[in-house]
This record gives structure tokens, sequence and C-alpha cells, in this order.
């Protein structure tokens, strides 16, 4: 499902990441781990097409995302769900509204929207706040409403940076759960994270970063 040769991401004379080898399975779920700085983010980006690597080859789904030419970027990124700490919702549209935007912008027809929309809102649980706005939920059910978002497109893989890392502890844990069950459903998930109670809780593989370098990257391995 991805794959990396010798990627390297330098910002001026410094390397955010730095000769990074890597191999992730199709139905992986893996923590991408470290300090803050080590190069968590930077890797999501590269994987989804936000930066590109200064030198190497990235391959996600067997597309080569290094050499991607711009305008096929967005058909990259149907098959590729992003949930970010933030949320990045509209908070003045109803949860329904932020969730469909994801398929309107793809062209989806309104049919498809239609059945589409709730079903992803009952996988997260929120199906019966699909008429509220968006920003007069609490920061678990924003993170909700975003995972809905990024997985209505049914992607092939799911990329979280630091998705607990606004919300308190059982907030936290309820989006770690859904995004393990998601994970069961089949899409390959990648977690950036440093909340080492939250790996202890749900134990996956574990990817850790340090100053820029790949330190640990043990073979796949579930509980």
């Amino acid at each position: 499902m991805i794959r990396l040769y010798h990627v390297v991401k330098s910002y001026g004379e410094h390397d955010a990441l730095h000769d990074v080898s890597l191999t992730i399975d199709k139905g992986e779920f893996v923590y991408v781990t470290g300090p803050s700085g080590a190069g968590k983010s930077t890797l999501l980006k590269l994987l989804y097409g936000a930066e590109r690597p200064t030198s190497g080859k990235l391959l996600v789904g067997g597309v080569d995302v290094a050499t991607l030419p711009q305008d096929r970027l967005p058909k990259l990124r149907r098959n590729v769900g992003i949930v970010f700490q933030d949320f990045k919702l509209l908070p003045r549209r109803t949860v329904a509204a932020n969730v469909a935007l994801a398929l309107e912008v793809v062209g989806a027809p309104a049919d498809q929207i239609r059945r589409r929309v709730p079903a992803v809102l009952n996988i997260v649980g929120l199906k019966e706040r699909q008429d509220s706005l968006a920003g007069e939920l609490s920061g678990g059910e924003q993170q909700r409403v975003a995972i809905a978002r990024a997985i209505v497109n049914d992607p092939a893989v799911l990329f979280a940076d630091e998705p607990t890392g606004n919300l308190d502890g059982a907030m936290a844990v309820e989006v770690m759960e859904i995004l393990q069950a998601i994970n069961l459903r089949g899409t390959t998930v990648l977690v950036a994270t440093h909340d080492a109670g939250l790996m202890d809780r749900f134990p996956q593989r574990r990817i850790r970063f340090e100053g820029g370098r790949l330190v640990t990257s043990p073979t796949r391995a579930r509980s």
C-alpha cells in the first residue's frame, strides 16, 4: 500500500526527513510517533501530496506521489482520507453539510450524497446530530464529524495527524475506538501521535522518528 525509498525532505539546510525507507501493507493500522519536530507531520504531508520530497521515491497505492503531476493530485486524494488535530470544519454549516462537502467537490450525484452522508454519520455515532451546526458540537463530536468527512469517499487509506491532540481523555478514547473500527473495515490507517497512553491502550505497530530519522520500524503486529 505505502512504500518509501530513501526519502529526504529538506527545508533549506535542514532535513525534516532524512533517508527514510519504509513499508506499510494494505489494511495495517500504524502509529507514527516521536517527539515534536521529529518529522511525523512532514511524513503525512508527503503521503497525501501536500508536500513533495526533496529526493527519493514515495508510492501510495502504486502511485509515485513524488513525481505525480499537480493536476493528478485531486484524483489521488479521492482515495485518501485526512483528519487534522484542529478539525477544519465549517462551524456555521450543519454536520451533514460538512460531510457532504467532501462528496460535492468530487462531483458525486445528489442521490449518492443523500445515501452516503447519513451512513457515515451512523458509523461515527452522529446520525442524530446531522442537522446541528458543527460549531455547536463538543470537541469530540467535531472530530467525529471530521472523521466522517474523511471516510465518506470510502478511501483506501486514512491519515490522522494528532487527531486527539485537542481532546480530553474520554473523547480521545472515543476517537481512537472509531479509528480502530474503520481499520477493521479494511481501511489502512496511519495515526501520527505522541500519546503513549493511547498507544498502550490500543496497541498496534509503532514507527518512531527522531530528528527526521526513522529509528524504529518493527514488522506488522496486531493485538
